[in-house]
């Protein structure tokens, strides 16, 4: 049978001693409201103390300091991801194989577990490399004739392509090192 505590015990010196006590199934029954069979300790949420001074040594009251604060506050993931366009066979040769830039095409599969691994990455370089180097992403299982064409066999598969020709390719979820690599040798 489950014992339920009716009390927490808490030791400290600026904390009130409880102790533990047994509630049996006899004393449940004999109690009409099950919110009154357990006291435990009620918290009502943190104690805001007001600021009196801040760091110019100036005299700022707590209300006013939160609503200048609140103002500043900015998400700092929204910088962080970039879309990388899907491709597929009716745009392969447009954007990848006629391109003046070179192009990074991650294949990748919805199902596959490594390639959301890598996706933020893939994501980063197309940030870090915008203008100089275009970054797409191919779903196989949209897309066979293309991953046949190239030999595609795992995925996630990184492949760099310059002047329409195929000249890196990376297999697996790899850190962004290794691709920073493989890239860099096309600048």
């Amino acid at each position: 049978m489950a014992t339920v505590f009716e009390s927490l015990s808490v030791s400290g010196s600026s904390l009130p001693s409880l102790t533990f006590s047994r509630i049996t199934a006899s004393s449940i029954s004999s109690v009409s409201s099950p919110r009154s069979s357990a006291k435990l300790p009620h918290c009502k949420g943190l104690k805001l103390r007001p600021i009196t001074a801040n760091r110019f040594g100036g005299s700022v009251s707590s209300s006013s300091r939160l609503a200048r604060r609140s103002g500043r506050l900015v998400c700092e993931a929204q910088n962080t991801a970039v879309e990388v366009s899907s491709i597929n066979d009716a745009n392969w040769q447009s954007l990848v194989l006629e391109s003046e830039s070179p192009v990074l095409v991650e294949f990748w599969a919805p199902w596959c577990g490594p390639c959301r691994m890598i996706h933020p990455v893939v994501g980063e370089l197309a940030k870090q490399y915008a203008g100089k180097l275009k970054c797409y992403k191919i779903n196989t299982d949209e897309s066979p004739d293309i991953a046949t064409r190239y030999g595609i066999r795992s995925i996630p598969t990184v492949m760099i392509f310059k002047s329409g020709e195929k000249k890196e390719s990376i297999i697996g979820a790899v850190p962004k090192s290794t691709l920073t690599t493989s890239i860099e040798k096309f600048f």
